[in-house]
C-alpha cells in the first residue's frame, strides 16, 4: 500500500471513527408526533399548498404574517369561515398557517383552532384538543390551540410561536 493510499483511507475513514467515537447516545431527540397528531398531518395533504387550501374553504386570510421577536412566527393564517363555531373537530382545523416565501409560494407550516368567546365565553373552561388546553387571546378574542404539523417547532408541538417561522 502507498503513503499516497494510506493518507486518503486515513482521511475518509477518520472523520467517520471520530463521530462513532463521539456520539451521544443519551442526547435528547425530538418526542415521536402522538398518534391522533399523526393522523391529523396525514389528513392535512390536500392543503399542500395555499392555493389548494383557499380552493377547499381555507380563503380568508384572518391575518398578515404575525411574528413576535425572538419568540419567532406563526405566519399567515387562513381560515375556513364555515368552520368556526363552538366546536373543535381534530381533522378539521378552522385555520391553516402558511409562512410566506421569497419568492410568492407559501410554505405549509401548520394549524391553529379557534373558538371565538362569543360561542364558549372567556369565563367558561378552556376548550381541549389532543390532550392540550386551549389558551385565550384576548387581541382576537377566541381560544386558540396551534399544531406545528408542517414545521418543527423546539418551542413545542403546541406552543403559540415557533422560531423557525420567518416572515
Amino acid at each position: 500500500m502507498t503513503v499516497r493510499t494510506r493518507w486518503l483511507i486515513a482521511i475518509v475513514i477518520a472523520p467517520v471513527l471520530w463521530g462513532v467515537a463521539c456520539h451521544d447516545t443519551d442526547a435528547p431527540t425530538a418526542p415521536p408526533i402522538p398518534p391522533d397528531v399523526q393522523a391529523l398531518k396525514t389528513s392535512l395533504a390536500p392543503y399542500s399548498s395555499l392555493a389548494l387550501a383557499k380552493n377547499a374553504g381555507y380563503a380568508v386570510a384572518l391575518t398578515d404574517c404575525m411574528s413576535n421577536g425572538d419568540e419567532g412566527a406563526m405566519g399567515v393564517h387562513w381560515a375556513n369561515p364555515e368552520l368556526i363555531d363552538a366546536r373543535t373537530e381534530a381533522l378539521k382545523p378552522e385555520a391553516l398557517i402558511y409562512e410566506p416565501g421569497t419568492d410568492g409560494q407559501a410554505s405549509f407550516v401548520g394549524v391553529e383552532y379557534i373558538v371565538p368567546f362569543a360561542l364558549v365565553a372567556k369565563t367558561a373552561p378552556a376548550p381541549e384538543l389532543f390532550g392540550q388546553k386551549f389558551t385565550q387571546n384576548d387581541v382576537f378574542g377566541v381560544w386558540a390551540l396551534h399544531v406545528w404539523t408542517h414545521r418543527s417547532n423546539p418551542s413545542g408541538l403546541f406552543a403559540s410561536w415557533n422560531p423557525r417561522v420567518r416572515c
